[in-house]
């Protein structure tokens, strides 16, 4: 894995990391990311890293204002900084729009999303204290956009082929973001539902470099699990599902509402499979490790009392001081719910719970935010298991013992739920950060105090940000619905209306909002969530990564195909490197051919990085430019309006198009590889060696294997 080995700042060496000047810039870079990834996150259902972005900006602007003496850890800081807020406006979005959903609220409330962000925000910041030398040393997870950044943050400090690199990759990804998303010139997607056999089956695919560029970095093993996962959910239990109870609006529509109809078994039942394997799959993974993390608390708390010989570079936040701070802030929460719902024991109960539950999901989102990346991290998954815990929860204390109204259930377990989800959601980029950190040679320190301001700062502007986009917009089309019901019951006129077809769509927090409904007033979905957890037993069985295949269940097959594209890319390259030296791909490789396929993986994860990073970037600057259109409409500031609107490819050309940059990836990594050999040949060797790996695999073993077993077993 790129990366490993020493730290590219020597333990020994101390250089400048957190200065006023960065302070500034992350503090400003902060609040711009926190802004356009809320309403990104509001728009599609889904964020954006901000941590490969912020790195390339740090760099620009640090740069621009011609300050000579900037170091790599200075750049990290900001980029630390810009990245705390993306990802606490992740988990913000997706639970607090569900109170105007619910109707519990009719406005975005600034001081009580103040106080989800921030107490949420800063218990998962010191949860992952705890566990960063677990995950990030020991455990050694990839973490591939933490990886990815840093190569970026390498590249522009070596400048020179890296540097030239990794901005021909970033304007590359650009363009092609820009493209596809701002001029809407070609799909985004190409997927299709066919009917036959009495159901209907799916096929297509995400059109997304930043997608195929985690799959390289994350390699195949991982990639094929996700896909795996996506295969089963997407492919062979919604078809079933279909075959048992029929769609939505039956046979014979248009295409776009038969794929509509599609979705909506999946969202609507499937989905839930995958949250059921990935409780299962979480404590699994956390009672698996119980005497690993026993042992980092253990040697975490040592090391905190005064260890003289530390490494700068091992130097956290002195974990006794952090779980008396973690136990400040249960308290703090405590007070919060009890001044939300207005009951003592209800508050204590929850306060109590929340502290317990958000620990073990800070770490589920540390460790998938290890495999899969912050931007693909299922959040709303977490949040949605989350919602199941407390809403046992609040029946059994708040239903069954305290007698409470069912809107005060609600309003209790939405409030458990959104701090739980923000600090599951800041969880996962802490560990990002670190591991671009602990690669740098950062001070982990110095990198926590800097999520710290990061974290305030997203919470100090999400609240007004929000209550913008609901101003504007709506958030959500049955809180717009409701916003309209009560401006006519006002007698508003017509025109005073919202159109609720512009609405923000806000997936998650329909979905939320629906949970929460159906638990105090209808029904749940537990068959699903049952079967899921039945699927991670018996992939536990089977000894399989049971997280990876259940995140692919939940999410879409369209995000696991890129993701898969991208493991096999990198297979094929790294088997290609290593037949070039040592001319078979049987036995133990060469020294010769280690280093070969690590120079290949490296200049792959740079191009990768700079994929991710220019896509990125466009939708940031994309979602400026929807903000602005909306405030200015008869401006024509939409980049689809420009030039009288470009108009968009079909399916196929957009394959096209999209196979166009997958062959220059492929391309720009292969420069890499030793100079014989020839790249098509390789891959033709590398396909018929893993049909034959897959045959013996598949294979039953011999019957005179058989024959020998029994015959030990009757001696």
């Amino acid at each position: 894995m790129s990366g490993a080995g020493e730290p590219w700042i020597p333990a020994d060496r101390n250089v400048k990391e957190l200065t006023t000047r960065v302070i500034i810039i992350g503090i400003l870079l902060g609040g711009i990311m926190t802004a356009a990834n809320a309403y990104l996150g509001l728009y599609v259902g889904m964020t954006v890293s901000a941590s490969i972005p912020a790195a390339v900006m740090s760099m620009i602007i640090l740069r621009g204002l011609k300050f000579k003496d900037v170091t790599i850890l200075e750049n990290n800081s900001v980029q630390t900084m810009a990245s705390a807020g993306e990802s606490l406006a992740a988990g913000v979005i997706f639970t607090v729009p569900a109170l105007l959903v619910i109707g519990i609220w009719n406005d975005i409330q600034w001081l009580e999303t103040f106080l989800i962000a921030i107490l949420g925000g800063l218990l998962g910041t010191m949860f992952t204290i705890a566990l960063r030398r677990l995950f990030i040393v020991e455990e050694a997870l990839p973490y591939p956009e933490g990886v990815a950044c840093r190569e970026v943050l390498v590249a522009g400090e070596k400048g020179g082929s890296g540097l030239i690199a990794i901005i021909y990759a970033l304007l590359i990804g650009a363009t092609y973001g820009w493209m596809v998303k701002a001029f809407k010139a070609t799909h985004a997607h190409v997927e299709g539902v066919a009917s036959t056999l009495g159901t209907r089956f799916y096929g297509g695919g995400e059109l997304s470099l930043a997608l195929l560029s985690v799959g390289y970095i994350v390699g195949l093993r991982i990639a094929s699990f996700i896909f795996l996962g996506g295969v089963v959910g997407f492919a062979i239990l919604v078809p079933i599902y279909g075959l048992m109870n029929g769609f939505p609006n039956g046979s014979g529509m248009l295409e776009s509402i038969v794929t509509a109809d599609y979705y909506a078994v999946w969202s609507e039942q499937i989905r839930y499979v995958g949250v059921g394997a990935m409780v299962v799959g979480g404590v699994y993974t956390l009672w698996s490790m119980r005497k690993t993390i026993a042992e980092g608390l253990l040697k975490a708390f040592k090391k905190s009392d005064g260890d003289s010989e530390q490494l700068r570079t091992e130097m956290d936040l002195p974990l006794d001081k952090v779980m008396i701070f973690c136990g400040i802030l249960v308290i703090l929460i405590f007070l919060f719910y009890w001044y939300a719902t207005g009951n003592v024991m209800m508050a204590l109960a929850g306060a109590l719970f929340l502290a317990v539950v958000s620990f073990f999901f800070a770490a589920v989102a540390g460790y998938i935010a290890g495999v899969v990346g912050s931007s693909n991290s299922p959040v709303s998954g977490m949040t949605i298991a989350t919602l199941l815990f407390t809403i046992g929860l609040v029946w059994v204390v708040g239903g069954l013992i305290m007698k409470m109204e069912e809107t005060d259930m609600m309003v209790a377990t939405m409030f458990i739920a959104a701090i739980v989800a923000t600090s599951a959601a800041i969880a996962g980029d802490v560990m990002q950060d670190l591991k671009t950190g602990h690669m740098l040679g950062a001070t982990p320190w110095r990198q926590q105090i800097a999520e710290i301001i990061g974290v305030t700062v997203g919470a100090l502007v999400i609240g007004p940000v929000l209550s913008i986009l609901h101003d504007a917009f709506q958030i959500s089309k049955t809180a717009c619905a409701a916003t309209n019901s009560r401006l006519t019951a006002d007698g508003a006129e017509s025109w005073e209306l919202y159109n609720c077809s512009d609405a923000l769509f806000a997936p998650q927090a329909e979905l939320i909002g629906a949970i929460v409904q159906g638990a105090f007033g209808g029904d749940l979905n537990l068959p699903m969530v049952l079967l899921g957890a039945a699927i991670a037993i018996i992939l536990i069985k089977l000894a399989m990564p049971v997280m990876s295949v259940a995140i692919g269940i939940y999410l879409p097959l369209s995000l696991s195909v890129p993701i898969m594209a991208g493991g096999i890319i990198s297979h094929v390259l790294l088997s290609s490197a290593r037949l070039r030296i040592d001319g078979t791909l049987d036995g133990k490789p060469s020294e010769k051919a280690i280093l070969a396929t690590k120079e290949v993986q490296d200049k792959g994860v740079l191009i990768g990085a700079g994929f991710i990073a220019g896509e990125s970037l466009m939708g940031v600057l994309l979602a400026v430019f929807i903000v602005l259109d909306n405030k200015y409409s008869n401006l024509g500031i939409l980049p689809s309006d420009w030039f009288g609107g470009i108009g968009t490819l079909g399916n196929l050309a957009s394959l096209l198009f999209f196979g166009w940059f997958v062959a220059v990836f492929i391309m720009l990594s292969a420069r890499a590889l030793p100079k014989k050999g020839n790249l098509g040949g390789d891959f033709v060797y590398v396909l018929s060696d893993a049909a034959k790996r897959l045959k013996v695999a598949l294979s039953p073993p011999p019957l005179s294997d058989f024959i020998v077993k029994e015959n030990s077993k009757d001696e």
